[in-house]
C-alpha cells in the first residue's frame, strides 16, 4: 500500500528477486587480448605513483588464478598488485608513450592515453666521465638525476647513481645479491611485506616478462637502504622520501 492509501504499482517480484533488480544469470564472458574474463569484472583502478611502493613493469593486468585458467594483458605500464590472492590485480601508476617515437622516448604518462605527462629525461651530459640524465616533472622543474658511470673494463657493467636534492646521493651495490623475493625480504623488507613482495615477484609470469636467472640489487643513500631492484623490471621501494619518477626513470633508461 501506497503513502495516499492507493494500491502500489509495483508488481510482485519473484521469490528470492529484489524489487527493481534484474533476475540473477549467468555472466557473460568476452575475449580479451585472447584471455577470457567476465565482463561484470570492473576495471583496473589506477594507483598514484606516489602510493607505489612495490611495482613492475609488466602488460600483466589480472593474474591467473581461481576461475581465471589465463593471464589478462593490457598496455605495458608500471603495475602495482592489489587485493588478495585470488582476486589480485596488477594496476597501472605510470604509462609509457602510447606510440613511441624518437621525440617521446623518454617520457612517462600518468594516463595511457598520454596526455597527461608524469616526468622525462633530457639528453646525457658529460660531467666527469658520467653521464647524467636530468629528470623533468610535468612543469619542466629538475627533480633530480639519473647517472650512468662506464666500466673500467670492457668486460664489467656500469653502475648506476640517482641524486635527489637534498638527500645523501644514492648508490647501487657492487655485488648482485642471489635469492629473488626471499633475498628482499630477509634484508629489512620484513615479514609484513612478504606478500606484495611475492606478488611483484610473480607479476609478468604469463606475459614474457619474467628473466631467467634473476638477481637482487640494492640502493643505498649513505647506510640507509633505499630501493631494492630485480632485474630491472622489478622494484621495492624501501625509503618513503624517494621520489618514485626517479625510479621510473632510471627504468626506462634501462630498457634501452
Amino acid at each position: 500500500m501506497s503513502v495516499d492509501g492507493r494500491a502500489a504499482l509495483t508488481p510482485p517480484s519473484p521469490a528470492g528477486v529484489m524489487v527493481g533488480a534484474h533476475p540473477r544469470s549467468e555472466p557473460e564472458r568476452h575475449t580479451v587480448f585472447g584471455k577470457n574474463r567476465h565482463v561484470d569484472e570492473p576495471p583496473v583502478p589506477l594507483v598514484p605513483w606516489t602510493d607505489a611502493w612495490a611495482f613492475a613493469i609488466t602488460e600483466e593486468e589480472r593474474p591467473a588464478g581461481g576461475q581465471r585458467k589465463r593471464a589478462a594483458l593490457g598496455v605495458r605500464a608500471f603495475r602495482v598488485p592489489q587485493g588478495p590472492a585470488g582476486q589480485r590485480v596488477n594496476a597501472p601508476c605510470a604509462f609509457f608513450p602510447p606510440q613511441p617515437s624518437d621525440a617521446d622516448a623518454r617520457r612517462l604518462y600518468e594516463d595511457a592515453e598520454g596526455t597527461r605527462l608524469l616526468c622525462s629525461l633530457d639528453e646525457p651530459q658529460d660531467i666527469k666521465g658520467r653521464q647524467h640524465y636530468e629528470v623533468r616533472d610535468a612543469r619542466g622543474d629538475a627533480i633530480g638525476t639519473v647517472q650512468r658511470i662506464a666500466p673500467l673494463k670492457r668486460a664489467l657493467k656500469p653502475t648506476w647513481r640517482i641524486a635527489q636534492p637534498g638527500r645523501p646521493e644514492i648508490v647501487s651495490s657492487a655485488e648482485w645479491a642471489k635469492g629473488g623475493p626471499r633475498e628482499m625480504v630477509q634484508r629489512g623488507a620484513g615479514k609484513l611485506l612478504l606478500g606484495v613482495v611475492q606478488a611483484v615477484a610473480d607479476m609478468g609470469a604469463e606475459g614474457g616478462d619474467r628473466t631467467s636467472g634473476s638477481r637482487v640489487l640494492e640502493w643505498k643513500a649513505g647506510d640507509e637502504l633505499v630501493l631494492t631492484s630485480e632485474s630491472d623490471l622489478r622494484f621495492l621501494v624501501r625509503a618513503a622520501w624517494l621520489d618514485r619518477r626517479l625510479v621510473f626513470a632510471y627504468a626506462l633508461l634501462r630498457m634501452k
